[in-house]
């Protein structure tokens, strides 16, 4: 496949790196020289420096017989106009766009992205992607990351292995026998820095990060199996009343059960427009840095605390000074990957990076075969692939314990009629089922070839 990257910034460059480590050819296109000439020095693309929007910029990038064009400039009209070239032009048959601001995103303008008006088969939003994060985060308070497969019937959980934990030292094996009638799988184990897919001979230690795959009913038994209680969040302070931080309490205010939202935001416009959109939450103006204002806040009596301003800085050390001042849990927003190691050092619980959660959102619609979610692990050390299985594949109508599927990689879960199976060794994968595979990024292009479709389907 040609593909076409509009944008050498962290989400270009990760999903440069995504696709050219699978064998497509890709071109990544930027008007800064320097992070164009990272993109081709790091990784095996062809690069162009020049505005993405440009017609001759694009044909420079082999538009003409390019298959996919992704536009994630840090510009929204840019990456609009570049889909416009794209398909006026170049008549390019994939468009996808990342769109930052709302207005551009509100349901009833959603026809202007058709194809005789501005043509863009899928919109791409960061501040949406991460609002539904931050939710998933605060729903699952004992898990440092989180995200829903199977539409909601299964989740995947990472969770911190502690000393008091009831099962270490135990092998996995021996687990799947203590709790045969516990749906759910340890995937992945994050030790001393690095990232593997455990055997069944395998062990948990203290500090060690377990990715664990659960059915949704089975979530709260799990975590109390690992020595994790669910508590439930009454009272939740949001710093920064963006428009994440006003997803988030918005989506809050909606929810059945009554959940007291406060939000403190520095800039006053910002905090006006916060406090218009808003019914029941709080919303104070200020700097969330500020010990009285978080006092005045009642920090010290809140669940949780959300920090998701546009300062990575700030937000690591707002968290820190919320737990300091009595919250029970802190969830930081966090860009830059290299600052991750520093959240066990610093007690802050759960993290969200708005890069991964776009990856994820992106390579979600540009994977082959019938893959219908994919989640990025860590700095896109690994997978969650959920995919459908069709009748052509190579893994259609075989056991699990036959398909030889690369070391780094595990089946989760299986989705069968519409029921969440875990997986054994003598369970046979049937046309129609729904798979999720974790697998380690080096192992993906492999496990991309056993979902691929034979050529006499077509």
């Amino acid at each position: 496949m040609k593909v076409i990257i509009c944008g050498a910034g962290q989400v270009g460059w990760q999903i440069a790196r995504h696709l050219s480590g699978e064998n497509n050819d890709v071109t990544v296109v930027d008007n800064n020289p320097e992070l164009v000439r990272r993109a081709t020095d790091t990784l095996d693309v062809q690069g162009i420096c020049g505005f993405a929007s440009y017609p001759d910029v694009l044909d420079r990038a082999g538009a003409r017989d390019a298959d996919m064009i992704i536009a994630a400039t840090y510009s929204d009209e840019v990456n609009m106009v570049t889909c416009q070239v794209a398909h006026s032009v170049f008549r390019i048959q994939r468009k996808i766009a990342r769109l930052r601001a709302q207005s551009y995103l509100t349901a009833i303008y959603s026809d202007l992205y058709r194809r005789d008006h501005l043509p863009i088969d899928v919109v791409i939003s960061p501040e949406k992607e991460v609002a539904e994060a931050a939710l998933r985060r605060l729903s699952a308070p004992a898990a440092f990351d989180t995200e829903s497969f199977f539409e909601g019937k299964a989740q995947l959980l990472g969770i911190t292995i502690s000393a008091d934990c009831p099962v270490i030292n135990t092998p996995l094996r021996q687990l799947t026998d203590l709790f045969s009638t516990l749906n759910a799988l340890v995937v992945g184990i994050r030790r001393e820095g690095m990232l593997f897919v455990p055997s069944a001979g395998d062990q948990l230690f203290p500090g060690d990060e377990c990715y664990l795959f659960a059915e949704a009913k089975d979530v709260s038994r799990a975590l109390e199996i690992f020595g994790k209680t669910q508590a439930k969040q009454e009272r939740i302070v949001i710093i920064g009343g963006g428009n994440v931080g006003l997803a988030v309490a918005a989506a809050l205010e909606a929810r059945m059960d009554r959940v007291r939202v406060k939000v403190i935001e520095k800039d006053r416009a910002t905090a006006e427009a916060a406090a218009d959109g808003l019914d029941r939450t709080i919303v104070l103006h200020g700097d969330g840095l500020s010990s009285a204002l978080l006092e005045e806040a009642n920090i010290g009596a809140a669940d949780a605390v959300l920090v998701v301003t546009d300062d990575d800085k700030t937000n690591l050390l707002a968290s820190v000074r919320a737990k300091e001042m009595g919250c029970k849990m802190a969830i930081a927003l966090v860009n830059d990957p290299t600052l991750v190691p520093l959240m066990g050092p610093l007690s802050i619980d759960a993290y969200i990076n708005p890069r991964a959660t776009t990856v994820s959102s992106i390579l979600r619609h540009i994977r082959h075969g019938r893959v219908r979610g994919v989640y990025s692990i860590g700095d896109a050390e690994a997978e969650v692939i959920e995919a459908q299985v069709l009748g052509t594949s190579p893994i259609s109508g075989q056991r699990v314990k036959d398909i030889s599927f690369p070391e780094g990689a595990l089946v989760a879960s299986v989705l069968k009629n519409g029921v969440v199976l875990k997986p054994t060794g003598e369970m046979r994968i049937d046309e129609g089922d729904v798979i999720a595979i974790f697998a380690m990024a080096d192992d993906v292009p492999e496990i991309e070839r056993l979902l691929q479709v034979s050529i006499d389907f077509f």
